[in-house]
Order: structure tokens, then sequence, then C-alpha cells
């Protein structure tokens, strides 16, 4: 339903603004250690290496839905593990461009593990990065699908999805895309 991405959403717009305070309130602080009881090594605060792949989703406004996703299915010490881990990164638009319903759908309860097949088939276990991903090649996904790799002049894609941007990590490597794989969604 609507509200529960709104309700998800708010969570993490709430959990993101007390993670990326400064401030040394009681409330701030209790908050953050609250956050990093429930959600283990992906709730711990580190302002000094590199960001991970949580990290760097966390802090993008344009992914906002896919970590809504991340945190339902609790996959969230998936993505701060040391990897190396290839994330192909749906954007907003992305999951808007979904069926009407299918995202409210997927973020009921019941659909807990239907999301977490979905959100793993945008992850391939190694770094897949720039003359890494070849054309032609069949990239093997977490979830044991393969997905193809087409290398043209208007850009990459990875099973039909461009590839629109690369940020590294520093247990591996997103790739911002402008299509949800539905591959798993069987």
């Amino acid at each position: 339903m609507q509200n529960a991405k709104i309700m998800l959403i708010l969570s993490l717009t709430i959990m993101v603004l007390f993670n990326c305070s400064t401030g040394d309130s009681d409330a701030t602080n209790q908050a953050t250690q609250k956050f990093a009881r429930d959600h283990s090594q992906a709730g711990v605060e580190d302002d000094v290496s590199d960001p991970n792949i949580l990290q760097i989703a966390l802090g993008s406004p344009d992914h906002t839905t896919l970590v809504a996703g991340v945190v339902a299915t609790q996959l969230e010490n998936v993505l701060v593990g040391a990897g190396p881990l290839t994330v192909f990164a749906p954007t907003n638009a992305a999951f808007d461009k979904l069926p009407p319903g299918t995202l409210e759908t997927l973020l009921k309860p019941e659909n807990k593990s239907k999301l977490a097949t979905i959100i793993t088939s945008h992850a391939s276990p190694g770094t897949f990065m720039g003359e890494g991903l070849k054309d032609g090649m069949q990239l093997y996904m977490a979830t044991g699908q393969y997905v193809d790799v087409k290398v043209t002049e208007e850009g990459t894609f990875v099973n039909g999805s461009k590839i629109l941007a690369t940020i590294d990590a520093v247990n591996g490597v997103v790739h911002v895309i402008d299509d949800v794989f539905l591959i798993a969604a069987g």
C-alpha cells in the first residue's frame, strides 16, 4: 500500500537524519545507538573511511525506494559486508516505471521473500566496472541467474538497462541504472 511505502521512506529519512547529524545531543546519540543495535554492522557510523555500498545508497536522494526495499527485506548488512560486490542500483524513476501497484504489493510484509529476491537479483559477486563489463558477456547474479552485458556507442547496458553512473565503494561498486530487474520475480 501507499501508506507502507510512505512509512518506510519516512523511517529511512529519520534514520539518515540521525545518522548524518553532527550534534552531540542525548536524543541523537540514543537514536544512533538504537539504529546500530537494530542493524548490526549496517548501523556503524564511520565518517573517516570511504563509503560502502549501503552508505552510498543512503546518501543518494535518487535511491530512496531502493533503500526502502533493502530495509524492508533486512539486507542492509549484505551491503556493508567486505564484498567485493557489484550492485546495479535502480533509481526512484526506475521504480516509478513499474506497473501501477507493483511496488506497493512488493512492500507488503507477506511479499518480503519475493522483494528480497528481486533486490538480490541486482547484485553480482565481485567487482565489475569499466573494462570489466565486456560486450557479450553474461554476468552471474547473486540469485543464480545470468544477465547479458551489451556495450554500444550509447553506453553499457546490463540486462537491457543502461548504466547511468558508476560509483566506487570500499566493498565494491555501484552502477546506477534506469530500470528494475524483474528477472527473479517470475
